[in-house]
């Protein structure tokens, strides 16, 4: 991937972040209040993927004309960047052990986590598709 792809990437999965934590303080004083636990996760996991694949598609022109293996690796580097971010917070700032995070990753009460984490990953390349980019 070239650098100045590599560096939108990066923008672009920054934004997706910053969705995500506005994302998750709505879950948890709007979704969850209103909607209990199950739907509050279901709600809030829904919104997300939106939004993940919302920015993928703002973004697909600013890469430029790419092929599809260039979207593919876009949505992967999407995705590594939120695992190491969602471990590493969790581990780290959090002090969360591995077992409750790793809770996460299963469709327990309403969680969703695994499916954006799939949207995360397919997004750029839909998105491109789309917007006829690769």
């Amino acid at each position: 991937m070239k650098a100045t792809i590599a560096l939108k990437a990066l923008a672009s999965w920054v934004l997706v972040l910053i969705v995500a934590i506005i994302n998750g303080v709505l879950r948890e004083e709007m979704f969850v209040p209103a909607l209990g636990a199950s739907g509050g996760l279901i709600a809030s996991g829904v919104i997300l993927s939106c939004c993940v694949f919302l920015v993928a598609f703002i973004a697909a022109p600013w890469y430029g004309r790419l092929t599809s293996l260039q979207y593919w690796r876009i949505g992967l580097v999407w995705l590594l960047l939120t695992l190491f971010f969602e471990f590493g917070f969790g581990r780290f700032v959090q002090h969360k052990d591995w077992a409750e995070l790793f809770q996460a990753y299963t469709f327990s009460g309403g969680n969703l986590w695994p499916i954006v984490l799939v949207a995360t990953l397919v997004a750029p390349r839909l998105a491109a598709k789309l917007r006829d980019r690769a």
